[in-house]
């Protein structure tokens, strides 16, 4: 089964719009994420208390640990000379770094799926070979599937690029 890995900008995206369940639907028991995404979206859940559910449901399952120090320093690598992290903001780029790294050298995660707004680390993934969607494309599925109208879809963008969200219409 190839995982799906969203984001928490994705996340914060659906939640935004009290969509979540679209989102759930969709990954279908797929969805993984790691342990910085997982925080990202504990403290998201501050502004938008809907994320609580997805830690509650737990239907992006138990957060992968990095703990190996070798991958710890992968992760690190990305996060600084990719993504722009510093030494002064240590969890700044984190859930991509840790995400991609994931994806890219651990075999039980390859060919998964980054899905992210972020323009930096999606161009960076598909780079590596990682396939890379953006809420566009989940919603574009969802259409696709049958479960909701193009319009429908199209109006929910709307309403996230409202909410302050930074997605591709």
């Amino acid at each position: 089964m190839r995982a799906l890995f969203p984001d928490n900008t994705v996340l914060c995206n659906f939640a935004a719009v009290g969509r979540l369940d679209l989102l759930r639907d969709f990954l279908r028991g797929r969805g993984r994420w790691v342990e910085a995404v997982a925080e990202e979206a504990r403290a998201s859940a501050r502004h938008l208390p809907i994320l609580a559910g997805v830690h509650r449901e737990g239907w992006l399952g138990e957060a992968i640990a990095i703990d190996d120090p070798d991958d710890i320093a992968g992760v690190e690598r990305l996060r600084r000379h990719v993504f722009g992290g510093s030494a002064h903001e240590p969890r700044k780029h984190l859930g991509e770094s840790q995400t991609c790294h994931v994806i890219v050298n651990w075999a039980s995660f390859a060919g998964s799926v980054w899905i992210s707004d972020d323009q930096a680390s999606i161009r960076y993934a598909q780079a590596r070979g990682i396939t890379a969607w953006e809420t566009i494309h989940i919603l574009s599925a969802i259409v696709a599937d049958g479960d909701m109208t193009a319009q429908d879809a199209y109006d929910l963008m709307l309403d996230m690029a409202d909410h302050d969200r930074h997605l591709t219409l």
